[in-house]
């Protein structure tokens, strides 16, 4: 059995899938990313999991995708939590982007990840490449979860945001300062702290600020993220997450005048996995045998 994953710094979802590629089980835990997470808050949130627990020992194959699998040694330390839990697999540890990649195309395009962060390649249809390392949520990540977060609570702080939309805010949220400090500088995962504060703007009625700033940080991303590949004009540029989702409208806008076409939106790339694994994994044992 096949048990795939796709994690960010907020969530991460699983699906086991058995020999002939049915969904055995789909759940979700806490995110997982190690980049930011200690080693015990990763075993802490794995070893949650009843759904998980209760398959760990049949399990053949550990596929997980996440942010912060990018550079070596965050995913030596994740690989090493998962070959520990998931004492009978093979175990393998990629970076979000690849099954960003897998979800959106098999074909030459640029893809890009609007989620709690952001980030973006070129895939030749066989390679991926990177030609802007992301530096994370403090100096980059425009139009991702956090950067929103980010810029509503300046917005209200600098009294920029409309007075109707404030006092909603207020409602939702605890906007004390002592509360904001200490969240982003005592407490663990501020990414993920002000990316709760982007599902004001995608769980509300959209009115004229929310637009205004979702755009702004999109063709922040487009400029930044797409128009630094040569490739960008002469293949398709697919988006993978919810605020693109919620965006797509946005997102249109936002290219045109570049000329650029906009590929597939998919808001879960857990679910591109199941098909990529169905056709090019469990099709290719079933032909060797």
């Amino acid at each position: 059995m096949i048990l795939l994953a796709d994690g960010g710094s907020t969530k991460c979802d699983w699906i086991l899938l058995g020999y002939e590629g049915e969904v055995i089980f789909k759940t979700r835990t806490e995110g997982l990313n190690p980049a930011i997470f200690d080693i015990s808050l990763l075993e802490k949130r794995l070893k949650k999991n009843e759904e998980l627990a209760l398959h760990r020992d049949k399990i053949e194959t550990v596929h997980f995708f996440g942010a912060g699998c990018g550079t070596s040694k965050p995913t030596e330390m994740l690989t090493r939590v998962f070959e520990d839990y998931f004492v009978n697999s093979d175990v393998v540890v990629r970076e979000d982007m690849v099954a960003a990649v897998y979800a959106a195309t098999a074909e030459p395009g640029i893809v890009c990840i609007l989620g709690t962060g952001s980030n973006s390649c070129y895939f030749d249809g066989d390679e991926i490449k990177m030609t802007v390392e992301s530096l994370g949520y403090v100096l980059m990540d425009e139009a991702s979860g956090n950067f929103f977060g980010k810029r509503l609570i300046r917005d209200y702080y600098y009294k920029r945001m409309p007075p109707e939309v404030a006092a909603e805010f207020e409602k939702r949220f605890d906007l004390s300062a002592d509360s904001i400090k200490e969240n982003l500088y005592k407490k663990d995962n501020p990414n993920t702290y002000l990316a709760s504060f982007a599902e004001f703007i995608f769980t509300s009625e959209r009115n004229g600020y929310f637009y205004k700033i979702v755009t702004e940080g999109i063709q922040l991303f487009v400029e930044n993220r797409v128009l630094c590949f040569p490739e960008a004009q002469n293949v398709p540029v697919h988006f993978i997450g919810s605020i693109a989702h919620f965006s797509e409208d946005i997102i249109r806008a936002a290219v045109w005048p570049y000329s650029l076409t906009v590929g597939n939106i998919v808001r879960r790339p857990i679910d591109g996995l199941i098909d990529y694994y169905r056709n090019e994994v469990i099709k290719k044992k079933v032909n060797q045998v």
